[in-house]
């Protein structure tokens, strides 16, 4: 398994949660982002060929084979079922950092619908392998190859991410983002547990953030 690098990157808060807020979140302190695009016009991944009586057709020209994520970009090795106070139930990865689903992405099939921008904001779940599992049922556990080769982690058909909304493991800012935006639980179900009021706003992407000079991104 690759070994992992990790990026900090700071961005602008986002809409005060409820007491549901994560430990060291102040909502006083924070500015809501502008939204920004959060998903492609079309599926942009598609499932990992599995065996089956019709493997020997040729696939299709244009389908992107599976590649080895470049060294700078972190890695999901294992996943994670805990329970976390006042969310309960969550899926983290090796380093404690919660996963969330996009409801914009489909499981069935599975294909992942956040791109570019969107992408630079909710990293996807990336892996070289098989992640090493802790209270998470194998059976649920899959790939899907994204739009750059890369093979992004699915839960119950659904891709998982990170959100660099959080700042420390067990934040779960991205919670409710968007309204399409959840903590996701080890069944791959949303957990509804502790949700915002309003509709909390994304971060802004680090590629637009480096362009405000002067402007505070940090909570």
């Amino acid at each position: 398994m690759a070994q992992m690098k990790r990026t900090v990157i700071v961005a602008s808060a986002m809409v005060a949660l409820t007491a549901c807020a994560p430990a060291g979140y102040d909502g006083a302190n924070s500015s809501a982002a502008e939204p920004v695009a959060v998903a492609a016009a079309e599926p942009t991944a598609a499932v990992e060929p599995e065996a089956s009586a019709t493997a020997s057709a040729a696939p299709p020209a244009d389908d992107v084979a599976p590649q080895q994520p470049p060294a700078n970009v972190d890695l999901t090795e294992r996943l994670i079922g805990k329970k976390v106070a006042r969310m309960g139930s969550v899926v983290t990865d090796q380093d404690g950092w919660i996963l969330y689903r996009f409801d914009k992405d489909t499981n069935d099939p599975a294909a992942s619908n956040c791109v570019d921008k969107c992408a630079e904001v909710w990293p996807p779940a990336l892996t070289d392998g098989e992640p090493q599992l802790n209270n998470v049922t194998d059976d649920l556990v899959g790939t899907i190859t994204r739009q750059d080769g890369t093979r992004q982690i699915t839960l119950d058909g659904w891709p998982l991410y990170r959100y660099i909304g959080d700042k420390k493991p067990g934040q779960w800012k991205g919670q409710g983002v968007g309204g399409t935006w959840f903590v996701v639980a080890p069944d791959g179900k949303k957990n509804l547990t502790c949700l915002p009021t309003g509709t909390p706003k994304p971060v802004a992407p680090p590629s637009d953030a480096e362009k405000d000079e002067g402007s505070d991104y940090s909570y």
